[in-house]
């Protein structure tokens, strides 16, 4: 399998980005997708996961009401809108598969 994110990038503090997810998985439609985040100094943590169909998603209590996760199974992708971004968003941001399946990840920083 083999995961690209991109789209991070610097911004001002409550400003937008929008990250992308590209999964070379052949069973991509039929599988939960996640984004994690790891801060410098700090442990990876989930952002958000998007069920199989899009239907269902979650949110990280940090991010909720500013985040919104979607994905696009015919071009197996998985996107992640953040908006409103604070100084403790900065982070690199990963996408993951159910299998621990890793990509290489996205950095944003939020900083004026």
């Amino acid at each position: 399998v083999h995961i690209v994110e991109s789209g991070g990038g610097l911004v001002q503090p409550g400003g937008s980005l929008r990250l992308s997810c590209v999964v070379s998985e052949s069973a991509f439609s039929g599988i939960v997708m996640y984004w994690y985040r790891q801060a410098p100094g700090k442990e990876r943590e989930l952002v958000a996961w998007i069920g199989r169909d899009g239907s269902v998603s979650y949110y990280a209590d940090s991010v909720k009401g500013r985040c919104t996760i979607s994905r696009d199974n015919t071009k197996q992708t998985v996107d992640l809108q953040l908006n409103d971004l604070k100084s403790e968003d900065t982070a690199k941001y990963y996408c993951k598969t159910p299998y621990d399946e890793w990509g290489q990840g996205t950095q944003v920083t939020v900083s004026s």
